[in-house]
């Protein structure tokens, strides 16, 4: 089973991309969000899930092993296959998705391509209080990404003397999908929030993030 390949992007189209490996081509299907972060011509690493049937052998790449983890969620949940999974990856991202399927947003589920009432309340029902506890996991990682290859938006961006985790978060929720006003919400929250209780974590604030702000927009 293939996990990882690395090689040259030899072309793309708009749901799969050809990879490059050592003269051998694979073709991998792709959100949109991989796709577009896959230059033809430059070098890319994929994680990669192996879909196996009786008539078909179909490889599907992400960018980052988060939007793996993701996936592979998805597909936990009755009703719901590969193909169907990257048509959600690709319309929206990864933070909205997570806040819908967090605060039980049915309807807003249901507006996504292929997935009807049945296939959103499954999606509640099966990942509901699990979808923000992985994606936590993967924050520190996208608030490294983020503060180290993007820059801050509006009033997200720490003032002087503030508590450095405020910056990893407000970058954080950047980075998957949360814009600067939904940002400056949480972040005057927060600073509050942080004055009254304990020390706050990364953890902790994400998942108030996904909280405060319920659904996709």
């Amino acid at each position: 089973m293939i996990g990882k390949i690395r090689g040259i992007v030899e072309d793309r189209d708009l749901e799969t991309c050809l990879v490059d490996v050592a003269g051998v081509g694979y073709e991998l299907t792709c959100s949109v969000p991989t796709l577009d972060e896959a230059a033809v011509g430059h070098k890319a690493v994929f994680y990669v899930y192996t879909h196996v049937r009786e008539d078909q052998i179909a490889l599907f790449g992400f960018s980052s092993k988060l939007e793996k983890e993701l996936f592979l969620s998805l597909l936990s949940v009755n009703g719901v296959g590969p193909k169907m999974a990257i048509k959600i990856l690709s319309s929206t991202s990864m933070g909205e998705l997570a806040r819908a399927i967090e605060s039980g947003d049915v309807k807003a589920l249901s507006q996504l391509p292929k997935v009807g009432k049945k296939t959103a309340e499954q999606l509640v029902i099966t990942l509901k209080g699990k979808v923000a506890s992985y994606l936590e996991r993967g924050f520190s990682v996208s608030s490294a990404n983020a503060s180290g290859g993007r820059a801050s938006v509006g009033g997200a961006m720490p003032l002087e003397g503030q508590d450095s985790i405020l910056h990893e978060i407000s970058s954080a929720l950047l980075n998957l999908g949360f814009r600067a006003p939904e940002i400056e919400r949480v972040m005057t929250a927060l600073k509050t929030k942080d004055s009254n209780e304990q020390a706050l974590t990364l953890e902790d604030g994400v998942r108030f993030a996904l909280q405060t702000l319920g659904g996709m927009r």
